[in-house]
């Protein structure tokens, strides 16, 4: 593999190769197989969503692990109360700016809701778009024991499968909102089944989303495949958030398990204000930002077309 940067020039921003500016570290592509090998080393894996060609550059550029297309850009993008309204065209829409704009990590495409729930067969026609047209590397769905037979349907066509289970968003009218599970004994029980189940019919990897830390860390001991935690404690082998939520770019509401990192929305809205207020005092475009014919051109122009000459005049 090159380790030429996208630049393409070879050497820091000085143009010299000097300590000044020094060259990313080569990177290798990041695979289902590297996951697995984090888990076995004990080396925490990164994950970030992201929607678009802009943010895949920048996860990507921050050597984050895996980026996951997910149909949580329903609300953070496209504006929805839930993630349901989201079809599979929006996600390989998506899905394909995010392919355009990454190289390194793992790319994972969410699959939508009622685009997996229906039969098997149905489930791997629309896996294999992910794929096929939106060059994703793996697909993730949610569901434990119910959708095991999917899984394997899926896995069985070489097509990688990381499951999701705990909150799984696309129940949230089942769930009565965005709450917390596995808070019971009795329920705490069932997702660690589930998670076995999930793992023997062959995801490759598990999202827990808000389950108790205890739970998190039970699963993720007993499981051999890697488990990505969003909301579930700190001892899961890896982690997830949501790009517009730890950059503070969602305004709606914020979990209570995000670490938000910056707060992009005031400073967006501040730049816009800006932006408007300038305009609006003629403070834009200035001098940098304007460019003129010379002279000599203008004077030629205005010898070509004499009613020009006249216009200004008037």
């Amino acid at each position: 593999m090159s380790t030429t940067p996208k630049n393409g020039s070879g050497k820091g921003n000085n143009g010299t190769g000097s300590d000044s500016a020094a060259i990313p570290p080569a990177r290798n592509k990041v695979t289902t197989h590297t996951f697995q090998l984090r888990k076995e080393r004990g080396e925490p894996i990164t994950m970030i969503t992201a929607y678009d060609y802009a943010s895949a550059v920048a996860v990507d550029r921050a050597g984050i692990d895996a980026i996951l297309v997910g149909d949580s850009l329903g609300m953070v993008v496209l504006g929805y109360e839930t993630t349901l309204p989201v079809t599979m065209e929006d996600m390989l829409h998506h899905c394909k700016a995010v392919r355009r704009g990454a190289t390194y990590p793992l790319l994972i495409g969410d699959m939508p809701f009622m685009s997996y729930q229906t039969t098997p067969v149905d489930a791997l026609r629309n896996a294999g778009r992910f794929l096929q047209e939106a060059g994703m590397d793996a697909v993730k769905l949610e569901g434990g024991r119910e959708r095991a037979e999917t899984v394997r349907a899926i896995v069985e066509a070489g097509i990688p499968v990381m499951g999701h289970i705990g909150l799984t968003p696309q129940k949230v009218h089942a769930f009565g909102g965005f709450r917390y599970q596995g808070k019971t004994a009795e329920a705490a029980q069932r997702l660690l089944e589930d998670a076995h189940i999930m793992q023997e019919a062959g995801c490759f990897s598990l999202v827990l989303e808000a389950v108790p830390a205890q739970l998190a860390e039970r699963i993720s001991q007993e499981l051999a495949i890697p488990t990505i935690g969003i909301g579930a404690g700190p001892a899961c082998d890896g982690q997830v958030l949501v790009y517009h939520d730890l950059l503070g770019m969602f305004d709606r509401f914020t979990p209570g398990f995000v670490r938000q990192y910056a707060n992009l929305h005031d400073t967006i809205t501040a730049a816009l204000e800006a932006y408007g207020d300038d305009v609006r005092q003629g403070r834009f475009p200035g001098s940098e930002q304007t460019r003129y014919m010379a002279d000599s051109e203008w004077e030629r122009l205005l010898e070509i077309n004499p009613q020009l000459e006249e216009e200004v005049a008037n």
